[in-house]
């Protein structure tokens, strides 16, 4: 009995003293090559990598981030001006491999998307962006909305992002509404997208 209580200890002993760690970079060229290992800090329990990609006009801009977390959903949100995915794992060095490009393979869902001047753009969902989604910011006094696709892991996990003041996720072709805004809708886009990238 007390041979199996001291193997029992040990094993607490030597796996309370791990730290998990995960592969850190930020590629704003559309590639995370120079990695290096990161030790996470107390509390972080997943290693994710999320690929960002944002369209202005004819512009395109990839963003691929890898780092610990906290609460890490693996799935897709699609803004219209903007996609990401996020893949997540739980054991050491696990993001090795990017986050894949976000999908461009429709569906057959939709939901409504917001630019600066409208919020009744629709946008064609993709891979496992199964929900619609609404979220709203109050930004130097004006309030801000955004509208797009997201996967229901993901939208399960947004209960708590900074600048954010209400999101809200519906199932069906455009249940996220079509009430039009005037006012710059890339502030909250970024906030959404910081979520993602650093949380």
């Amino acid at each position: 009995m007390d041979l199996q209580l001291s193997v029992f200890l040990l094993f607490i002993l030597f796996t309370a003293g791990h730290s998990l760690s995960c592969y850190e970079c930020v590629g704003l060229t559309g590639s995370c090559a120079e990695q290096t290992v990161k030790t996470c800090p107390f509390g972080s329990s997943q290693c994710q990598s999320v690929t960002a990609v944002a369209q202005a006009g004819d512009i395109i801009s990839k963003v691929k981030a890898k780092d610990c977390a906290v609460d890490c959903q693996s799935g897709s949100m699609n803004l219209g001006i903007s996609k990401v995915s996020s893949s997540c794992c739980n054991t050491d060095r696990c993001n090795v491999q990017d986050a894949p490009d976000p999908s461009n393979i429709p569906n057959g869902k939709q939901c409504f998307s917001c630019d600066d001047k409208s919020c009744s753009n629709t946008v064609s969902c993709s891979g496992t962006e199964d929900r619609c989604i609404k979220a709203t910011g109050t930004f130097g006094g004006q309030t801000l909305v955004v509208k797009g696709c997201v996967s229901k892991s993901i939208c399960d996990a947004t209960t708590s992002v900074s600048n954010v003041q209400g999101i809200s996720c519906c199932e069906g072709n455009l249940c996220n509404g079509s009430q039009s805004v005037t006012q710059s809708v890339l502030i909250l886009c970024g906030s959404l997208l910081s979520y993602f990238l650093m949380h």
